[in-house]
């Protein structure tokens, strides 16, 4: 039967979800939600996720959405094995740390520096380049040593922090300080299931910056 999946493809949270449903091999019903036409405050969708957000998920009456919960769910529900989400405590906790890294740092810092500029027509803010930047090298200081965003193997936090940094490439941001973010980067076009719908969807938000 699959999921339905409520989201648009250049949205990163989507994307990060799409990713982690390649890697667990999850189908998703796509359910293309136009954000500009209200669709996600129709009653239906209301009743599935009050808050109106996407990405959300509907698996057989179970709605759920905030992107790296649906990931944790995904990989929870319907990884083959623990590769993706680790049981040992430490690495689950570092797991975590990244994901939350994520949300609230680096995907965090890119919206607060991009997104007034793109949608409201607001000029750039100095500081918060600087705060992107930084966010960055917080990441490539993560990343000494290690060959994914935790240890050797790649789990969902390089899903979810992919989505991300491939967002901050549409925005043709400058990686040339970064060389381990660049490395892992690579590593992720070309290995991370699923990539290519990523970059499907990081075409498609290309055209805010055009």
């Amino acid at each position: 039967m699959g999921i339905d999946f409520y989201y648009l493809p250049g949205s990163a949270p989507c994307r990060a979800v799409q990713m982690t449903a390649a890697a667990v091999g999850v189908d998703l019903n796509l359910k293309l939600t136009n954000l500009m036409a209200g669709e996600h405050m129709k009653p239906e969708f209301l009743k599935l996720n009050p808050q109106h957000t996407i990405p959300t998920i509907n698996d057989n009456g179970f709605s759920l959405w905030e992107s790296r919960a649906i990931q944790l769910y995904l990989v929870e529900k319907y990884g083959k094995d623990e590769s993706l989400y680790p049981k040992d405590p430490q690495k689950r906790a570092m797991v975590h740390q990244r994901l939350y890294f994520d949300m609230g740092t680096l995907y965090s810092r890119f919206a607060d520096y991009w997104y007034p500029q793109l949608f409201a027509k607001a000029p750039a803010n100095p500081d918060n380049l600087k705060k992107m930047e930084e966010a960055m090298e917080f990441f490539n200081t993560f990343l000494d040593g290690h060959k994914w965003a935790v240890g050797d193997s790649m789990t969902i936090a390089d899903i979810s922090l992919a989505a991300t940094v491939s967002t901050y490439e549409v925005a043709s941001f400058d990686f040339s300080k970064y060389p381990n973010v660049q490395k892992w980067f690579a590593q992720c076009k070309s290995s991370m299931p699923g990539y290519e719908l990523n970059q499907k969807g990081c075409d498609e938000f290309k055209k805010f910056f055009a």
